[in-house]
C-alpha cells in the first residue's frame, strides 16, 4: 500500500486596511487566520512505466506466435503417434486372433483325421490297424538299416509333412498335437505342420532323439503360449492336485503307440556350455545303469513333489519341456516313463 504524507501549510492573511500580514495570535482589529490547507502526495516508490515501442511489441508477438506454432506441432506429432499405436494394436490383435484361430482349426482337423483312422475315440486299435504292410527303411550313417512300419492313423498325416514323427496327447487338456522332428531344432519354433509361418510353432522332438533304435529319453519342446496353446498349460503340473488328475500321457511315434506315467516335475534353466550341472536337455541316450541312476537321482531332488513313480535302467522316458518365466532362460519340465502301449 502506498504511504500518504500529509503536509499542513498555513498562509498569512493580509489586513484588509493595511495589507500587513497578521501572525497567528496577534492582536488587531479585523485580523483573521485562514484555515490550514491540506495537501496529500502519494509516495509509491514505483517508477513510471513507459509504453513499449512498436518494434518491441512486434518482436514479442512474433515470439508468441512461434511458441504457439511449436506447441501445435508437438500436439499433432503426439496425436499422429497415438493413432499409429492404436492402428498397430488393432493390426497386432487381428493377426494374433487369426493365428490363434488358424492354429486351433488346423490341429483340430488333424486330430480328427488321426482319430478317424484309429477307428475309435477311445484310442483302442483294431487288429487291422497295427501297421502298414510295406515297411519304411531308415538308413543310418554308420551303415545300419532299420525297417519299420508306419501306423495306419499316421499315413494320411504324413502326406501333409514327412517330418511328422508322432502325436502327443494328455486327456482332458488342450495338449493334443502332432510332433515334428527335423535336423534343425529352431525351425519348428515358428512353423506348423503345414510348414506355414506360425508364431505358435509346433511341438517337436529334439533332433538328437531316435524313435527307432530307440533313445532312452524322448525330449519334446513346445512354446509356453499365454493363450494356452502348445505347452502353455504344462506349468499347471506345478500343483500336485493337477498331477493327480493328469498322471498319464499318450505319446505315439508314427511306428508304435505309447502310454507314459508322470514321474518328475521340476524347474530348471539353460546352463552355460562350460557350467558343470545336471542338464536335463542333454540326457537323451544313457551309457549304463550307473549313469541312468545318477540322472534319476538328480531329477528326483529337483522334483516339486513326490509322485511315488520311479524308473530303472532299461525304462524308456518322455520329457516335456517349455519356457518358464520364473527366471531368465528358465524351463519347466515334466518327465514320464513308459508303462505300455
Amino acid at each position: 500500500m502506498a504511504e500518504k504524507k500529509v503536509i499542513v501549510e498555513r498562509r498569512p492573511v493580509q489586513n484588509a486596511r493595511s495589507g500587513a500580514s497578521a501572525r497567528p495570535g496577534s492582536a488587531g482589529t479585523g485580523s483573521r487566520t485562514s484555515p490550514p490547507v491540506r495537501r496529500e502526495t502519494a509516495q509509491t516508490g514505483a517508477k513510471t512505466e513507459k509504453a513499449p515501442s512498436p518494434a518491441v511489441s512486434e518482436e514479442v508477438e512474433k515470439t508468441a506466435r512461434k511458441l504457439l506454432a511449436q506447441r501445435e506441432k508437438r500436439r499433432k506429432r503426439i496425436l499422429v503417434a497415438a493413432i499409429l499405436v492404436a492402428i498397430g494394436s488393432v493390426v497386432y490383435l487381428g493377426a494374433y486372433s487369426y493365428y490363434e484361430y488358424r492354429t486351433s482349426h488346423t490341429y483340430q482337423m488333424l486330430s480328427n483325421v488321426r482319430e478317424r483312422e484309429r477307428g475309435s475315440d477311445s484310442g483302442s486299435v483294431s487288429p487291422s490297424q497295427t501297421a502298414t504292410e510295406d515297411p519304411v527303411e531308415i538308413h543310418y550313417t554308420d551303415g545300419q538299416t532299420i525297417a519299420a512300419n508306419v501306423l495306419p492313423e499316421y499315413e494320411d498325416l504324413l502326406k501333409y509333412n514327412k517330418k511328422l514323427i508322432g502325436w502327443l496327447k494328455i486327456a482332458d487338456t488342450n495338449i493334443d498335437y502332432p510332433v515334428m522332428q527335423t535336423d534343425d531344432n529352431e525351425y519348428y519354433l515358428t512353423h506348423n505342420l503345414k510348414q506355414e509361418y506360425d508364431k505358435n510353432g509346433s511341438i517337436f522332438m529334439d533332433t538328437a532323439c531316435d524313435v527307432l533304435k530307440p533313445s532312452t529319453n524322448f525330449i519334446l519342446y513346445g512354446h509356453h503360449m499365454r493363450s494356452g496353446n502348445m505347452f502353455g498349460n504344462l506349468t499347471k503340473y506345478e500343483k500336485e492336485s493337477y498331477w493327480e488328475k493328469h498322471k498319464l500321457i499318450t505319446f505315439d511315434t508314427i511306428y508304435e503307440h505309447g502310454t507314459y506315467e508322470v514321474m518328475y516335475v521340476f524347474r530348471s534353466h539353460v546352463y552355460a556350455a562350460d557350467e558343470i550341472a545336471f542338464k536335463y536337455y542333454q540326457f537323451i541316450d544313457c551309457n549304463g545303469e550307473v549313469e541312468f541312476a545318477s540322472n534319476m537321482e538328480e531329477m528326483a531332488k529337483m522334483s516339486l513333489y513326490d509322485t511315488g513313480v520311479t524308473a530303472t535302467y532299461g525304462d524308456r522316458l518322455l520329457t516335456l519341456s517349455t519356457c518358464d518365466y520364473e527366471e531368465a532362460e528358465g524351463r519347466f519340465v515334466v518327465v514320464a516313463k513308459r508303462i505300455g502301449d
